[in-house]
């Protein structure tokens, strides 16, 4: 199980690789505005693949993760702002939730949001 540096990282080469195609982690770095031991902890964790260049890719595994961030965050972020809350504080707090949540709730929470049936 990764922490939450490692979920981050992810979905910064998930979102950055939406927005650039190639990724290195000196993109990484800057986009996240640090430097991270995380690339070598991915790498021998087999969430990423990083070639001679420095170009980064997500493995199978490693996308799941980053596309499971990026959905909770933005779920999140947006249910956060249509309850009130002005936009950077929604962002930031939905960074916080994004990695503790657990995926019942969260799930429950996107049924609600969507307007899917609800449990009774």
């Amino acid at each position: 199980h990764l922490q939450e540096s490692g979920e981050m990282y992810l979905e910064t080469i998930y979102i950055l690789s939406k927005k650039i195609g190639s990724v290195r982690s000196l993109d990484v770095a800057e986009y996240m505005n640090f430097q991270s031991p995380a690339v070598g902890l991915l790498k021998s964790g087999d969430y990423i693949l990083v070639d001679g260049s420095g170009y980064i890719t997500l493995t199978d595994s490693g996308r799941e993760i980053a596309e499971k961030m990026y959905e909770r965050h933005t779920l999140l972020s947006e249910l956060l702002e249509k309850l009130g809350v002005d936009k950077e504080t929604a962002v930031e707090d939905a960074c916080k939730i994004e990695h503790d949540i657990s995926d019942e709730s969260f799930e429950a929470i996107k049924r609600h949001v969507r307007g899917k049936n609800m449990p009774k």
